[in-house]
């Protein structure tokens, strides 16, 4: 997923924002969904992705922050998750030299 947000330490990243892509890999049963064909019976990417982009939208000094945070909102709302890793990925980084991401991977279980 990517997003234009607004999180860093730095006033001014939290003012002008820049790119970030989140990964999730999440474990859950989808043994009912593999036989009736029935997005009702699994977690729906299209759900996941509006829990994700609201968490986005709120701007955080840390990835590690908002990664903990997206997490959190997954497993509470998707309640057959079992576990989620969650990677927050910053995208040209203002660290004073060229750089294409600075990343945050945490997993949190049920």
């Amino acid at each position: 997923m990517r997003f234009y947000a607004h999180h860093g330490c730095f006033v001014q990243e939290r003012a002008i924002g820049t790119h970030f892509t989140v990964d999730l890999h999440f474990t859950t049963d989808t043994s009912r969904a593999e036989v009736s064909d029935n997005i009702a019976d699994t977690v729906s990417y299209l759900d996941v992705y509006q829990v994700v982009k609201a968490e986005m939208q709120q701007p955080s000094n840390l990835l590690e922050h908002v990664a903990r945070r997206v997490g959190e909102a997954v497993l509470q709302k998707f309640p057959t998750v079992e576990s989620i890793t969650v990677k927050i990925s910053k995208m040209n980084p203002p660290l004073g030299g060229q750089m294409n991401s600075v990343s945050v991977e945490l997993t949190l279980n049920a």
